[in-house]
């Protein structure tokens, strides 16, 4: 049978996006859902817009090999569009003895994974480059950034546009059905929506990972994982930034933990931190800027008394509750739910932004050739 779309993904945030460009560079005709207004208004947009190196993840794992991957690809892609970002590095601080070993462990961690120029350093090698730091010894990421994730995801939308598919906003997915010779018939938009046949299918909407799975005809179950909801907040500081690097102190279970990095505008921006949360709520407790200067002055004994003010929260769509250790990306394909042609992504969070186009080229990959 004919179909209206070679492929049709679900979301476009930085990785729906990158799956659908890695389809229609693979001469397919692509539709790209998105329930907002705009594309990335979800996870994509609320984040830290830093370009990870690849240091923490378990070798082997998809974190690993995708935020590696992503990373080389992302830092050419920026710069064959002209899209603004800083290679400013990174410092993993031990702020005392005690952290030593850990931030040990990350750079063995790193090397595995194909990490390229880490360096140890001293602490009075970290302060020579960042004054004002506090680290009894540090290792430098130089390979890390930040960058302007928007102009990356208007990018490619442009590239998906370029090639012939399109990008449609304000049309939340409803439900998709198999079709008996393959492909799947999806009706999407609400009320008086559209109902359209497509030969493949991904699902990268993020947040909605597992409400958008059980809305597909024959996705069984028990393939769903339960959803844990990550929030994390920011505070941007008043004044002049301290550090040009991006600063981490030793990962906290379950997250990287509150960092530091001066933003693309000069501003310097702390966070996020992580609680579970039940729904999503974007608000920002001004009183937890008492939680975070004690956070802070561990790696910036300097910060001024008050000089903190709430910015903006994100959610992450973990899969791992409190406690729990931190699994993988998931990219479900045909043998894990027996629905040919429908990949499915769970659990996308950090470093998903880095790892876009690696996570994009993977589910091309497997979907045209697998």
């Amino acid at each position: 049978m004919s179909f209206d779309f070679d492929a049709t993904v679900v979301g476009a945030g930085a990785v729906g996006l990158a799956c659908g460009r890695a389809l229609a560079q693979r001469g397919l005709t692509v539709l790209v859902l998105e329930k907002n207004g705009h594309i990335g208004e979800g996870v994509s947009s609320r984040n830290s817009e830093v370009i990870h190196a690849g240091l923490y993840y378990p070798t082997g794992s998809l974190k690993a090999g995708f935020c590696v991957q992503g990373r080389r690809a992302l830092y050419a892609f920026l710069d064959s569009h002209k899209i603004d970002y800083r290679r400013c590095g990174k410092l993993v601080v031990a702020t005392e003895e005690a952290e030593v070993d850990r931030i040990e462990a990350i750079f063995h961690q790193a090397t595995a994974n194909g990490v390229e120029g880490l360096e140890h350093l001293t602490g009075a090698q970290a302060r020579a480059l960042e004054p004002g730091l506090n680290a009894h010894a540090a290792i430098l990421s130089p390979e890390s950034g930040v960058f302007a994730s928007h102009g990356y995801m208007l990018a490619l939308q442009g590239e998906i546009e370029d090639a012939g598919g399109s990008v449609v906003l304000s049309t939340p997915f409803e439900r998709a059905e198999p079709l008996p010779d393959g492909g799947f018939r999806i009706t999407a938009g609400g009320e008086g929506g559209a109902t359209l046949t497509t030969r493949l299918l991904v699902t990268a909407p993020g947040l909605e990972a597992q409400a958008v799975a059980a809305r597909i005809e024959g996705f069984p179950a028990d393939r769903i994982p339960v959803r844990h909801l990550g929030k994390g907040v920011y505070f941007r500081l008043t004044g002049k930034a301290p550090f040009e690097r991006l600063i981490y102190p030793p990962p906290i279970p379950g997250a990287l933990g509150t960092h530091y990095r001066k933003d693309l505008g000069g501003q310097a921006v702390f966070g996020p931190d992580l609680t579970y949360v039940d729904n999503e709520d974007y608000s920002v407790d001004p009183a937890k800027a008492d939680e975070f200067a004690r956070y802070i002055r561990r790696f910036w004994p300097g910060l001024p008394d008050g000089a903190l003010t709430p910015d903006y929260a994100g959610i992450r769509p973990k899969l791992h509750g409190h406690g729990e250790s931190q699994p993988d990306f998931r990219l479900d394909s045909p043998e894990a739910h027996r629905l040919p042609g429908l990949i499915a992504l769970f659990g996308i969070e950090s470093p998903g932004l880095t790892s876009s186009l690696a996570i994009g080229e993977a589910v091309a990959e497997r979907l045209v050739h697998g």
